[in-house]
């Protein structure tokens, strides 16, 4: 016999939780419900508590001024010494009338009235008029046995307050053992519950998860196919559809990049070329104000020119079209080519550029490495201070050279550093110069760095005040093709 159940995932979930919550939720509210009583109680009975405890100094307090008064009266037997024992009596029968709910839920509503009527009759006896020092003496006495009696009303009153703490802790120790038995008898039947619809579920969503999983690592190639319950096939096609329609934007974005940097080229190029021939005298010597404005011109055009070429390099990786040509060069000499380009970009923000490159010959793809000395030449320049200086550090290892770039700029937020390699992100510092970036720079590095099977930090350390990058590309490469080519 099969038990019937809900066709689509969305049914088969809800009714799973509603099995496995109901029983939960009933005990919640079982549990809410005791705990709230308990609560209320417990707040009753801590200020029930707290009062009987203030009364109860209170009426010894004005039993013992009472008392005191009254002696006082023995001795100087004055109107005044006399009222004030009439307003302690008044103070006194005050407590005990504080103390009537209490006392009646005790059961000692006797003997609060009875102390109640001896002090009355003691007041009466020492405020006798004409009486003898003898009957005042007697009377002060009679002060003992309403002490005792007021003792009794007291501890029967704390008593009382005891007994309800105890009942109060028998009625939670209770609740908690039920509560105890509930979840000793819910666990078990929720396990099971929470089992046999795992297994109803977990099926189909182990196919969506290896669908996005596929996505998300094989690229946009391969189609998505999703088979169980309806919803989870209507879910597949439209995973299906994403997938058709992300590789068409990523091949319209790409095609977009390449047209766009293609047309921004050749106006660029005569820009450039017009303003080489403005520098070198070609149109007539240019006096000292029209050669600055002119250099201005140059160098936000090399601005231009890098950004259409990151832009280009950005596409073409995107596309993996691009392939890296190896060959053996100096890297001093790249670096110092690089800088030379940058200098007017440096004269004109008073930054000062440290070279500790050493004389190394290293395997690379010539272009890509001097792609990325120009944009991380170029990011330094955009963030550091007039008047700051920039370091640019080469060596080798016995499997790889490192290049460090290190600025006395701001610095990178912590909590813009693990986004810094990514295409487009810029953050949130104001950049120098008169050409913004597109946000691409530092992700064309990382590109650049990863095709030579090597890796990009951003270090922090106390070397440089504003940000360092530390670069390492390996050379094992160069060293396998060497090896091949001596066995060819």
């Amino acid at each position: 016999m099969r038990f019937p159940r809900p066709r689509s995932l969305n049914g088969l979930i809800l009714v799973g939780f509603g099995l496995v919550a109901l029983p939960l939720l009933i005990a919640v509210i079982w549990a809410l419900v005791n705990l709230d009583r308990v609560a209320e109680q417990s707040e009753l009975l801590v200020s029930t508590g707290v009062e009987a405890a203030e009364n109860n100094r209170r009426i010894n307090e004005r039993l013992i001024s009472l008392e005191r008064s009254a002696r006082l009266y023995q001795v100087l037997k004055t109107p005044d010494s006399l009222q004030l024992v009439t307003q302690n009596l008044q103070r006194f029968e005050a407590s005990l009338r504080d103390m009537t709910p209490l006392v009646e839920e005790a059961f000692a509503t006797e003997l609060a009235a009875s102390v109640g009527i001896e002090a009355m009759d003691v007041v009466a006896k020492v405020s006798k008029p004409a009486a003898s020092d003898a009957e005042l003496i007697a009377a002060i006495q009679s002060f003992e046995p309403l002490n005792q009696n007021v003792t009794r009303l007291t501890n029967i009153l704390t008593a009382h307050i005891d007994t309800k703490l105890s009942a109060l802790q028998a009625t939670a120790r209770n609740a908690q053992r039920a509560s105890a038995w509930q979840v000793a008898a819910l666990v078990p039947g929720t396990l099971i519950l929470i089992l046999i619809f795992t297994l109803l579920v977990a099926r189909p969503i182990r196919q969506i998860d290896r669908a996005i999983g596929q996505l998300g690592e094989s690229g946009f190639s391969k189609p998505i196919e999703i088979k169980g319950p309806t919803d989870l096939q209507r879910l597949g096609r439209q995973l299906e559809w994403l997938r058709l329609r992300l590789l068409e934007l990523a091949q319209e974005k790409n095609k977009f990049l390449r047209h766009m940097s293609h047309e921004l080229k050749t106006p660029l190029a005569n820009i450039r070329e017009g303003t080489e021939l403005l520098l070198d005298g070609s149109v007539g010597e240019l006096d000292s104000p029209q050669r600055e404005v002119t250099g201005i011109l140059r160098i936000n055009g090399l601005k231009l020119q890098q950004l259409i070429e990151n832009l280009l390099s950005f596409s073409a990786w995107q596309a993996k079209s691009e392939v890296l040509t190896l060959t053996d060069f100096e890297l001093r000499k790249q670096v110092i080519f690089v800088a030379k380009a940058q200098r007017l970009a440096l004269q004109a923000a008073n930054i000062q550029l440290k070279l500790e490159v050493d004389d190394i010959i290293v395997n690379a793809d010539q272009d890509k490495i001097r792609t990325v000395l120009d944009n991380l030449l170029s990011n330094a320049i955009k963030f550091t201070p007039r008047g700051g200086y920039i370091t640019i550090k080469a060596s080798r290892t016995p499997t790889s050279f490192v290049l460090e770039f290190g600025d006395t700029g701001p610095g990178i937020p912590d909590d813009e550093s693990p986004r810094i390699f990514e295409a487009f992100f810029q953050g949130r510092r104001q950049q120098g110069g008169q050409v913004g970036g597109t946000g691409i720079g530092l992700s064309v590095v990382l590109e650049c760095i990863q095709a030579h099977d090597g890796s990009v930090e951003l270090v922090d350390s106390d070397e440089f005040s504003g940000a360092h990058f530390r670069i390492h590309i390996p050379q094992a490469r160069a060293i396998r093709q060497q090896k091949l080519a001596a066995n060819a």
